[in-house]
Formats: C-alpha cells, structure tokens, sequence
C-alpha cells in the first residue's frame, strides 16, 4: 500500500514539474492539451462543460481548455490554428471555409435545436404568432438582432423575409458583436425587440425589461445550431483525438440527459453568478424544448435547414456539400 502511495506521489510530481505543460491523467498518462473556442460562455454548451467537469476528456487522455473569442472570433482562430476545435454553427464555419485548403468539418452535434427566442419591450408582445400579427408587429421596430452573420442574426433575418418584411425599410437591425447586449438595448429604450437565450430572457424578466418570449426557433426542430468542429487537416492527422473527444462529447451529452442534478451542479459551477431562478428557468427551457443533440448526430435535412437560412439572407450564395462540411465516421463508431 504504502509503495502504491509513493507512486503516486511521485507522478504527481512528474505531472505538476517536469510534465505540465502536458499533464497527465489521474493514471500518470500524458494528456495531450487541446483549446476549443466558444463564442461567448453559454448555458447551451452545458454538455461540453460537464464532459470537462467530470473528466471525460482526461479520460479520453486530453486536457480541453475553453476559450471564449467574441465576435466572431471562434471561428478565425481555428482557422488560424490557434485553436483546435470550435463549437460554433456549421453556417459559421461554412462561411469561412470559402477557398480554403484545410477546411473547418463538423464531427458531433450539441446543440440541436436553433436556441434563439425573440423577446418583445414588457407589455407590447404581438396578440399572437399568426404570420399576419407578427409581420404588423415588427414594422417600424427597432430589433437588438445580435453580430450580423452570427445564428442569432440569421434566424431573425430568415424570419423577417419570411413574413415579407424590407429589412431597408421596415426595421432596423441593431447588431452587436456581444450576444449579451440585446438586452442592454431594450433596457435602454434603444430596442422594442431582441433575440437570446438563456440566462439573457429570464434576467430580462426579473428587471422587467421584458416577459416571456413571443417567439422561439426551437420549432424549426432538428436543426444543428452548435456543433464541435475541427480542421480537415486535423482529422488526418490526430484521428485518434478526434475520436477521443467525440466519445467524450457523447457521454456529456448523454449525461445532461440522464443526470439532471449533476448537470445542474455543473450549471451552477459555470455560472456562479445566476440565481436559483435563472438555473432552474434555463433547465427547464432546455429539456422542455430538448436543445441538446441525443446521439450527436448531424443529419442532411437539419443541415439543408441551417444552410437554407443562411441563403436566404443573402450573406452566402455557393453550393455546398454536407458531405465537406460534416464528418460523422467518429459519432457512428
């Protein structure tokens, strides 16, 4: 016993001196440190967080480090190289893969609903959803649409051409590159309208900015809204943390899922800042509207939603291939 405790000791040593910039497992492997960018740090990626909490990656002999780049950001940096992986829209990347040699190839779905809802100024929402109140509603409106080519923008977009509105003449789109400012916008007076998610609408509600959404994109269903991705390069070359990270995905997936307490304990973790009331708000709207991807998987027709979107506002007009964008060889095995 004592020999197994003297062991011990002396890995940790190795792995806090000689070893840490690598780190090593519980075991005494080496891990192998990998970034991933997100672009802000979001109740959604729950899933990606727990895996991390729970030591799932460890497991899988890497040491994930999360890194938030706003602005678009979580998508040049991979680009660059000076991450590893992002989680970000599949549109998103698509948009920057344009002429590029190493491409960005999505390899597991998180967040499988589009998880965007449009709140209105407290006391104004529209009488109903109908297509008719909807298009009245919004003409004239000041919208906080959020970082123009971001998801957020795009949903709200699509969804104002939908209804037939001029996007010249009949709004104007307020766009910052924060997704936390809508609601800085309407508190202001600046905005009658914003898009967000959680913890932005229930925060929202509790200062009495606004009520519950009037509108969610959660009904568009399967729709692949935040996925892990990495370069092609990166999928030749280190297989075998890819799939590393995929397995341990999955299992975060699965466990948000299956363990609702413990991803709340995780939730509280990550947020330390939100009260017992946005925590539970944001629980109960995930699992209600079932954000999170079951199994991973990103399929054609949730993909042609996404990509269908992003066409329509004009902000990208090339064919695309679901087979270059997405690579589900890790997930199936």
């Amino acid at each position: 016993m004592k020999k197994v405790q003297w062991k011990s000791l002396l890995l940790g040593g190795l792995c806090a001196g000689v070893l840490g910039l690598i780190g090593c497992s519980d075991s005494g492997e080496e891990l192998k440190k990998v970034s991933i960018a997100e672009p802000a740090h979001l109740t959604g990626y729950l899933p990606l967080y727990l895996a991390i909490s729970e030591g799932y990656f460890e497991e899988e002999g890497l040491e994930v480090e999360v890194v938030t780049a706003a602005g678009g950001a979580h998508v040049t940096t991979l680009v660059s190289g000076e991450v590893w992986a992002n989680i970000a829209g599949p549109d998103s990347n698509e948009l920057a893969n344009d002429g590029s040699s190493d491409p960005i190839v999505a390899v597991a779905n998180v967040v499988n609903r589009a998880n965007v809802y449009l709140m209105a100024e407290k006391g104004t929402a529209p009488a109903d959803d109908s297509e008719e109140a909807l298009a009245e509603f919004f003409k004239g409106k000041n919208i906080a649409a959020s970082r123009y080519g971001g998801s957020p923008n795009l949903l709200t977009r699509s969804l104002l051409i939908d209804l037939g509105i001029d996007l010249e003449q009949d709004v104007t789109l307020e766009e910052p590159a924060d997704v936390t400012a809508v609601l800085a916008l309407v508190e202001q007076g600046t905005s009658q309208i914003a898009n967000g998610a959680e913890p932005t609408i229930t925060e929202g509600m509790n200062k009495g900015v606004w009520e519950e959404p009037f509108f969610g994109f959660p009904s568009l269903g399967d729709y692949p809204y935040s996925v892990i991705s990495v370069k092609q390069s990166t999928i030749d070359e280190e297989a075998e943390d890819v799939e590393g990270f995929v397995k341990a995905i999955l299992r975060g997936l699965e466990t948000v899922y299956e363990d609702p307490e413990l991803a709340e304990e995780v939730l509280r973790a990550e947020f330390p800042s939100l009260s017992d009331e946005q925590i539970e708000a944001t629980q109960q709207r995930a699992y209600t509207d079932e954000h999170w991807s079951k199994d991973g998987i990103i399929t054609e027709e949730a993909l042609a939603k996404t990509m269908e979107v992003l066409k329509k506002t004009g902000i990208y007009d090339q064919p695309y291939s679901y087979e270059d964008m997405v690579d589900m060889q890790f997930v199936e095995e």
